[in-house]
């Protein structure tokens, strides 16, 4: 039961206990209007605590630390190079 349809309830209850005077002989109207306030009560009352489970925060597990090997790096002429510098030109633009 969601928390519009316990308010409902809760409303329906309210008018049938405390509004409607009327005499069914074997209803009594004020008990059914009791019983559906609490219904509607209980059914606000577990709505909002699985809402409030279900928003609750899991905490994430510890991130286990491994090892990274040493990037590849390019070879020129028996030299190792570090760093590669690229100049693009666009054609038909010149500087």
């Amino acid at each position: 039961m969601g928390i519009g349809a316990s308010i409902f309830l809760i409303a329906l209850g309210a008018i049938f206990a405390f509004a409607v005077d009327a005499n069914l002989g074997w209803l009594d109207l004020n008990v059914v209007g009791w019983v559906l306030m609490l219904a509607g009560l209980a059914g606000l009352l577990t709505t909002l605590y699985f809402w409030n489970t279900r928003r609750r925060t899991v905490v994430a597990a510890p991130v286990r630390e491994r090892a990274v090997a040493e990037p590849v790096v390019p070879v020129q002429d028996g030299r190792v190079v570090r760093e590669e510098y690229r100049e693009v030109r666009r054609p038909g633009h010149t500087v």
